[in-house]
């Protein structure tokens, strides 16, 4: 078994449509060969690359409390933010690492990013897996799929502005809906169900039972409760000044927007529920790789080559440059995998509100 994988083979079964086409089967052949050359996590960038953004992060952020300027508090902070999201992003690593690859990092992720941010891991595993099932991918079954170029561009601004009140729901979900739903094994299924995932699809729900599968699930979701709590208690008791909680939760927004942008520009987002072969599903996701020197920031931990990524997701996030340099290598520039490269940002965010605009014209 890989020591990096994504799903179970029953969620990847692929459609008899699918296994005709020859795109696919050449993109499969060429996928197989490089999972295996490629697909062995090394320990030691994932831990230095972890720590480093862990310490960064933490380190601007107690220096954005303490300072007493705005203009240095607002450049720390957005220095904060990015370390931040970078030691976040290690969660969709976490959603497709096998344990046993690197015994211990799944723990220590939770513990230095998971509870201080109330994101555990246990809200993305399990539900990261369904978007890379191929069956699944781009349907209603998805929970990581809408079909935003074809909705109105006010869903667009909608789904960012969304995305900035994270803190108040996660302190939400932790602080208060954990605790309460001990108290009622109805209002406990709709908290699993509902407010246990890391979703776009608003019609999505988990599985109550998924929850026994996560063994860990309740030892990290009772620190992070304890955790939130605590915020809660000390600020409101005036233990903790309000603007040291109104600071950390800007901060955590500030990555949820950063993070929700990236998410806008993953996909082309054209589906309308139909299951996809492997090939649409790929031309359906983006890569922007080198020479773009930005997008190593706005989507880090591998994130720039999501379209390989949906590919190859056996392959961890730091051999991802060298598989498309393969591929590249392979099919050239004229072929079928080129055409989900792009430049940059702003051309996949302007292609994606075009559409939407085309969509809705005269509406």
């Amino acid at each position: 078994m890989n020591a990096y994988t994504a799903v179970r083979p029953a969620e990847t079964e692929v459609p008899a449509p699918a296994r005709k086409s020859a795109e696919d089967q050449d993109l499969l052949r060429a996928a197989g060969k490089i999972a295996r050359d490629l697909g062995k996590p090394n320990a030691a960038i994932y831990y230095a690359d972890l720590i480093a953004c862990v310490v960064l992060g933490y380190g601007a952020l107690a220096l954005t409390i303490a300072s007493a300027t705005w203009g240095l508090k607002l450049a720390l902070g957005a220095f904060a933010v990015l370390a931040l999201y970078r030691a976040l992003g290690f969660i969709h690593e976490l959603s497709h690492l096998n344990p046993r690859a690197m015994p211990g990092f799944r723990r220590f992720w939770n513990a230095i990013v998971g509870v201080p941010l109330m994101i555990p891991s246990f809200m993305y595993e399990g539900v990261h897996n369904i978007h890379h099932a191929r069956t699944r991918y781009g349907t209603a079954e998805d929970p990581e799929y809408l079909p935003l170029a074809l909705m109105p561009p006010r869903m667009l601004v909608l789904f960012l502005l969304t995305s900035a009140l994270a803190p108040v729901g996660l302190l939400l979900r932790y602080g208060i809906l954990a605790p309460l739903s001990l108290l009622s094994r109805k209002f406990r299924r709709i908290v699993v169900e509902r407010y246990s995932s890391l979703v776009i699809n608003p019609a999505f729900r988990r599985d109550p039972k998924e929850r026994m599968a996560h063994k860990d699930w309740p030892l990290w979701e009772a620190l992070t409760s304890v955790y939130a709590i605590g915020w809660l208690a000390l600020t409101a008791t005036g233990t903790l000044h309000w603007s040291i909680l109104l600071t950390v939760m800007a901060v955590i927004s500030g990555v949820a927007v950063l993070n929700q942008v990236r998410t806008l520009v993953a996909h082309l987002w054209e589906n309308e529920g139909e299951q996809m072969s492997l090939t649409q599903q790929f031309l359906d996701s983006a890569n922007v790789p080198p020479p773009n020197p930005l997008a190593a920031i706005w989507a880090p931990v591998g994130l720039r080559y999501h379209a390989i990524h949906h590919l190859l997701p056996a392959v961890p996030y730091h051999n991802l440059g060298k598989a498309h340099r393969a591929l590249m290598q392979q099919f050239g520039t004229q072929s079928t995998y080129n055409r989900a490269n792009y430049t940059g940002l702003w051309t996949l965010c302007r292609g994606l509100v075009s559409s939407s605009f085309r969509k809705h014209a005269g509406r």
